[in-house]
Protein backbone atom coordinates (compact mmCIF):
# COMPACT_ATOMS: atom_id res chain seq x y z
CA UNK A 1 0.00 0.00 0.00
CA UNK A 2 2.81 2.40 0.90
CA UNK A 3 3.85 1.83 -3.03
CA UNK A 4 0.45 2.99 -4.34
CA UNK A 5 1.17 6.35 -5.55
CA UNK A 6 -2.61 8.32 -4.11
CA UNK A 7 -3.96 11.49 -6.14
CA UNK A 8 -4.16 14.57 -4.79
CA UNK A 9 -7.22 16.56 -4.05
CA UNK A 10 -6.11 19.25 -6.84
CA UNK A 11 -5.32 16.45 -8.98
CA UNK A 12 -9.10 14.48 -8.90
CA UNK A 13 -10.33 17.89 -8.89
CA UNK A 14 -9.17 18.35 -12.42
CA UNK A 15 -10.04 14.99 -13.59
CA UNK A 16 -13.42 15.22 -12.32
CA UNK A 17 -13.67 18.69 -14.30
CA UNK A 18 -12.63 17.07 -17.03
CA UNK A 19 -14.73 14.02 -16.96
CA UNK A 20 -18.02 16.25 -16.37
CA UNK A 21 -16.76 18.63 -19.35
CA UNK A 22 -16.65 15.26 -21.46
CA UNK A 23 -19.86 13.95 -20.79
CA UNK A 24 -21.79 17.21 -21.52
CA UNK A 25 -20.57 17.32 -25.30
CA UNK A 26 -21.85 13.63 -25.26
CA UNK A 27 -25.03 14.69 -23.99
CA UNK A 28 -25.15 17.50 -26.12
CA UNK A 29 -24.69 15.81 -29.29
CA UNK A 30 -27.27 12.69 -28.40
CA UNK A 31 -30.24 15.51 -27.85
CA UNK A 32 -29.08 17.03 -30.99
CA UNK A 33 -28.67 13.69 -33.02
CA UNK A 34 -32.20 13.25 -31.15
CA UNK A 35 -33.99 16.37 -32.97
CA UNK A 36 -32.23 15.44 -35.86
CA UNK A 37 -33.82 11.96 -36.22
CA UNK A 38 -37.57 14.01 -35.39
CA UNK A 39 -37.55 16.51 -38.27
CA UNK A 40 -36.29 13.57 -40.60
CA UNK A 41 -39.54 11.46 -39.45
CA UNK A 42 -42.03 14.41 -39.40
CA UNK A 43 -40.71 15.50 -43.02
CA UNK A 44 -41.21 11.85 -43.95
CA UNK A 45 -44.50 11.40 -42.54
CA UNK A 46 -45.76 14.77 -42.91
CA UNK A 47 -44.32 16.55 -46.41
CA UNK A 48 -44.84 20.20 -46.38
CA UNK A 49 -48.06 21.34 -47.73
CA UNK A 50 -49.23 23.71 -50.45
CA UNK A 51 -51.79 25.50 -49.59
CA UNK A 52 -54.17 26.09 -52.76
CA UNK A 53 -56.29 29.29 -53.96
CA UNK A 54 -59.02 27.93 -55.14
CA UNK A 55 -62.16 26.48 -53.11
CA UNK A 56 -62.59 23.48 -54.67
CA UNK A 57 -58.63 22.62 -54.21
CA UNK A 58 -59.42 23.61 -50.43
CA UNK A 59 -62.50 20.95 -50.10
CA UNK A 60 -60.29 18.31 -51.80
CA UNK A 61 -57.44 18.40 -49.54
CA UNK A 62 -59.69 19.23 -46.17
CA UNK A 63 -61.18 15.74 -47.42
CA UNK A 64 -58.00 13.73 -48.04
CA UNK A 65 -57.01 15.15 -44.39
CA UNK A 66 -60.32 13.90 -42.88
CA UNK A 67 -59.36 10.37 -44.51
CA UNK A 68 -56.08 10.24 -43.47
CA UNK A 69 -57.15 11.10 -39.94
CA UNK A 70 -59.64 8.06 -40.34
CA UNK A 71 -57.14 5.74 -40.99
CA UNK A 72 -54.78 6.66 -38.66
CA UNK A 73 -57.58 6.82 -35.89
CA UNK A 74 -58.53 2.83 -36.70
CA UNK A 75 -54.93 1.99 -36.27
CA UNK A 76 -55.22 3.61 -32.83
CA UNK A 77 -57.85 2.10 -31.83
CA UNK A 78 -56.77 -1.91 -33.49
CA UNK A 79 -53.95 -1.19 -31.48
CA UNK A 80 -54.92 0.09 -28.14
CA UNK A 81 -57.55 -3.16 -28.26
CA UNK A 82 -54.83 -5.31 -28.97
CA UNK A 83 -53.07 -4.03 -26.28
CA UNK A 84 -55.93 -3.89 -23.73
CA UNK A 85 -56.36 -7.32 -24.63
CA UNK A 86 -53.20 -8.16 -23.65
CA UNK A 87 -52.62 -6.57 -20.20
CA UNK A 88 -56.38 -8.57 -19.17
CA UNK A 89 -54.66 -11.80 -20.75
CA UNK A 90 -51.62 -11.09 -18.27
CA UNK A 91 -53.54 -9.82 -15.43
CA UNK A 92 -55.92 -13.34 -16.09
CA UNK A 93 -52.81 -15.53 -15.94
CA UNK A 94 -51.43 -13.88 -12.87
CA UNK A 95 -54.33 -14.08 -10.97
CA UNK A 96 -54.21 -18.13 -11.90
CA UNK A 97 -50.77 -17.94 -10.55
CA UNK A 98 -51.48 -16.85 -7.46
CA UNK A 99 -54.62 -19.02 -7.09
CA UNK A 100 -52.09 -22.41 -7.88
CA UNK A 101 -49.51 -21.11 -5.52
CA UNK A 102 -52.03 -20.68 -2.66
CA UNK A 103 -54.04 -24.11 -3.07
CA UNK A 104 -51.70 -26.29 -4.18
CA UNK A 105 -51.12 -29.13 -1.20
CA UNK A 106 -48.37 -31.71 -1.31
CA UNK A 107 -49.87 -35.13 -1.82
CA UNK A 108 -48.82 -37.54 1.17
CA UNK A 109 -46.75 -39.97 -0.25
CA UNK A 110 -47.77 -43.61 0.21
CA UNK A 111 -45.86 -46.79 1.69
CA UNK A 112 -43.97 -48.97 -0.90
CA UNK A 113 -43.23 -51.83 0.32
CA UNK A 114 -40.07 -53.28 -1.92
CA UNK A 115 -37.15 -56.13 -0.79
CA UNK A 116 -33.54 -55.08 -0.85
CA UNK A 117 -33.57 -57.05 -4.17
CA UNK A 118 -36.31 -54.85 -5.54
CA UNK A 119 -34.81 -51.47 -4.55
CA UNK A 120 -31.36 -52.13 -6.37
CA UNK A 121 -32.83 -53.77 -9.41
CA UNK A 122 -35.27 -50.10 -9.92
CA UNK A 123 -32.25 -47.97 -8.81
CA UNK A 124 -28.99 -50.37 -11.01
CA UNK A 125 -31.21 -51.64 -13.61
CA UNK A 126 -31.86 -54.95 -15.04
CA UNK A 127 -28.31 -55.38 -15.04
CA UNK A 128 -27.75 -55.70 -11.39
CA UNK A 129 -28.63 -59.44 -9.85
CA UNK A 130 -27.49 -59.27 -6.58
CA UNK A 131 -29.44 -60.89 -4.09
CA UNK A 132 -29.19 -59.60 -0.67
CA UNK A 133 -30.77 -61.95 1.96
CA UNK A 134 -29.54 -60.66 4.79
CA UNK A 135 -30.84 -63.30 7.28
CA UNK A 136 -28.63 -65.93 5.57
CA UNK A 137 -25.57 -63.71 7.39
CA UNK A 138 -27.44 -64.22 10.48
CA UNK A 139 -25.64 -65.61 13.97
CA UNK A 140 -27.74 -68.66 14.43
CA UNK A 141 -28.80 -68.49 18.58
CA UNK A 142 -30.50 -71.27 20.43
CA UNK A 143 -32.50 -70.15 23.25
CA UNK A 144 -31.60 -72.04 26.61
CA UNK A 145 -34.79 -72.29 29.01
CA UNK A 146 -34.03 -72.61 32.61
CA UNK A 147 -35.93 -74.26 35.24
CA UNK A 148 -37.00 -71.61 37.25
CA UNK A 149 -38.41 -70.33 34.24
CA UNK A 150 -40.62 -73.14 33.87
CA UNK A 151 -41.89 -73.44 36.84
CA UNK A 152 -42.98 -69.87 36.78
CA UNK A 153 -44.90 -70.15 33.85
CA UNK A 154 -46.61 -73.65 35.14
CA UNK A 155 -48.41 -71.97 38.19
CA UNK A 156 -50.90 -74.38 38.08
CA UNK A 157 -54.19 -73.75 40.20
CA UNK A 158 -54.31 -70.93 42.10
CA UNK A 159 -56.17 -72.65 45.03
CA UNK A 160 -53.09 -74.91 45.77
CA UNK A 161 -50.99 -72.13 46.36
CA UNK A 162 -53.10 -70.07 48.68
CA UNK A 163 -53.45 -73.56 50.75
CA UNK A 164 -49.35 -73.45 50.46
CA UNK A 165 -48.83 -69.96 51.66
CA UNK A 166 -52.10 -70.82 54.59
CA UNK A 167 -49.28 -73.35 55.65
CA UNK A 168 -46.82 -71.22 55.69
CA UNK A 169 -49.10 -68.57 58.02
CA UNK A 170 -49.59 -70.97 60.39
CA UNK A 171 -46.19 -71.61 60.81
CA UNK A 172 -45.33 -68.32 61.49
CA UNK A 173 -48.27 -67.81 63.95
CA UNK A 174 -47.55 -70.44 66.35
Amino acid sequence: MATEKRLSARRKHTLKSCMLVVANTLLEAEAEKKVEEREKFLADKCPPMDLPYSRDELLELCQKLHEQIDISEEERYCIEFKLNMVLNEVRDLNIKIVDLRGKFKRPRLKKVRMSADAMLKALLGSKHTVNMDLRANLKQVKKEVKEEDKQLRDVGDWRKNIEDKSDRKKMFDS
